[in-house]
């Protein structure tokens, strides 16, 4: 009886993957046609439709990838926050000065305070998308409050934390004292927010610890 021979194991083929990879390219053009279209259409002018022929892409891939208009909204705003960051430039003053001065000029883009206005606008009469607000755009940038406490830490500027309880609710406040005051400043009251105001503000907001 002849020998049998051991025929070579077929090279392994790694699973194929569903769809077409998203391209950065598509998903960049459509999240700007959506901030163009709420500056222009508003809320409720505002369709998928709009976005999807101003993006040059068919509705299907703005579904696939955003199943609403919150969601794509939602998006849109929140990946203009994304692009604020915080480092340590020697001092908590000048970490706090830096951000403010980063977070007032995405303020003074027409495109953002229109996308801004229309989005809080709507979650005051739809508290879903008030939720979703606060979980895309308004929790994710209080990571810039806590890296600000963890390098003035550091540095020695500040005491460590007593328990993430307090901790927690400081960056809390100091969040809603800095948004705050910039947003109100520059989309309520119209006035700029200029150097010289930011490092006045900064000087204020820290004055508690000169002492």
């Amino acid at each position: 009886m002849a020998p049998t021979t051991r025929q070579p194991a077929a090279p392994a083929v790694p699973p194929r993957g569903k769809g077409r990879p998203r391209s950065a390219t598509a998903d960049r053009a459509i999240l700007d046609a959506t901030r163009d279209a709420l500056a222009e259409l508003g809320w409720g002018g505002l369709t998928m439709g709009h976005v999807a022929t101003r993006a040059g892409v068919a509705k299907t891939t703005l579904y696939r990838r955003w199943p609403s208009k919150n969601d794509l909204v939602i998006e849109a705003v929140a990946s203009l926050f994304d692009a604020l960051e915080m480092t340590d430039r020697g001092s908590l003053q000048a970490d706090i000065e830096a951000v403010v001065a980063q977070f007032a000029a995405l303020l003074a883009r027409p495109e953002t305070q229109a996308a801004l206005l229309a989005l809080f606008a709507e979650g005051t009469r739809d508290p879903e998308l008030r939720r979703r607000i606060r979980e895309r755009i308004v929790e994710p940038q209080k990571h810039l409050v806590r890296q600000g406490r963890a390098l003035a830490q550091q540095r020695g500027e500040l005491g460590p934390d007593l328990d993430d309880d307090s901790a927690c609710e400081e960056v809390d406040i100091i969040f809603d004292t800095i948004a705050g005051t910039v947003e109100h400043r520059m989309l309520v009251s119209g006035e700029p927010v200029t150097t010289d105001w930011i490092h006045r503000f900064t000087t204020l907001l820290l004055s508690p610890l000169a002492g």
